[in-house]
């Protein structure tokens, strides 16, 4: 029964995701010819592109490692026209992290139908007269296949936390994830490692990307085209 709402499940994201690819040359060409009135009210991006490889490297029980390209948005949650759905607002990010600033949203967006974001990262800033810095962030963890979705808070610089679900068939529950993030800007870092009690620091995660050009703003469409299915590729090959 599993095996067959799994098939079914992929053979319909399989057509819509065919469906709307067809449609997509035309969408861009319609936007290129009548582009959206930009907002003379705010001068920053409230959308900035980023592109970069993610590295898994596991050490044991099993010796793995593996890297991927990827691309993500960086999304300004109080300006951004069209924010990703499914994910907190900036009032809301701000209540759960105690900050009082802007919050940039870090995330794979939706393409051809199809979402798969193994990490969104929430950056929650906060404002002490003309100065703002990097408080803390939110990390939002899918795990795949089973869509399993937590929310947690930690500081930028250096955390430890609990594990908070199961992502591998190849790790138990067991240990704690140390997490850092640096203020985005040029260059993007994501690190996580799992210690566990047993077998040390034995897996880690790291995200490397740079920020491209703004000309390919009004491209977003064709930018992450199939970005989300090459992700889930990636997980399921690995």
């Amino acid at each position: 029964m599993e095996i067959m709402y799994l098939l079914c499940s992929i053979l319909s994201t399989a057509f819509t995701s065919l469906a709307l690819s067809l449609l997509l040359p035309f969408r861009t060409l319609l936007r290129r010819r009548c582009p959206p009135r930009a907002s003379s009210s705010y001068s920053s991006d409230p959308v900035s592109l980023y592109e970069g490889t993610v590295w898994h490297d596991r050490r044991r029980p099993v010796r793995h490692s593996f890297k991927y390209p990827v691309r993500y948005a960086l999304f300004d949650l109080d300006h951004a026209p069209q924010a990703p759905p499914d994910h907190l607002s900036a009032g809301e990010a701000r209540r759960v992290a105690e900050t009082n600033g802007p919050v940039l949203l870090l995330t794979i967006p939706p393409s051809v139908g199809y979402e798969q974001n193994p990490l969104s990262l929430y950056y929650c800033y906060d404002v002490e007269g003309s100065t703002q810095c990097l408080k803390k962030c939110i990390a939002e963890v899918t795990n795949t296949p089973w869509g399993e979705r937590v929310t947690f808070v930690f500081n930028p610089k250096s955390d430890l936390v609990a594990k908070p679900l199961h992502v591998s068939p190849f790790m138990d529950m067991h240990g704690n994830w140390s997490i850092r993030a640096n203020a985005p800007g040029e260059n993007l870092l994501v690190e996580i490692s799992v210690q566990h009690p047993e077998l040390g620091d034995y897996f880690v995660a790291t995200l490397k990307a740079k920020r491209v050009s703004s000309q390919l703003m009004s491209d977003q469409d064709m930018f992450f085209w199939l970005m989300p299915h090459k992700v889930a590729f990636w997980i399921y090959w690995h």
